[in-house]
């Protein structure tokens, strides 16, 4: 999962007059390969953002104000969190609204 997380951070960095290269292009299938592999092998990502907290899928690190959801609503996510099956393998962490 760190991998996964690197390849997301990394994909989020590329500037907008890179975006269209070979470069970018050819990291992000490497990027979809891999989450397809992950997928194929039962592991999915956990939905968070504009879901009810739950604390068994969800880590609250810290509470924000937002006037478009309602409280103890996922706001943001931090870390994507996944499921192996029906077991949690990591909790997303993330910011709910007060």
């Amino acid at each position: 999962l760190p991998i996964v997380d690197n390849f997301e951070r990394g994909l989020n960095t590329i500037p907008e007059d890179a975006k269209g290269t070979a470069f970018a292009e050819g990291m992000e299938k490497i990027y979809k390969q891999f989450v397809k592999t992950l997928d194929d092998l039962g592991v999915k990502p956990i939905e968070a953002v504009g879901k009810p907290f739950d604390p068994n899928f969800h880590n609250a690190v810290m509470q924000v104000e937002n006037d478009e959801l309602e409280s103890g609503t996922v706001a943001q996510e931090l870390q994507k969190g996944y499921m192996y099956k029906d077991s949690v393998v990591r909790h997303s962490m993330v910011s709910v609204v007060q």
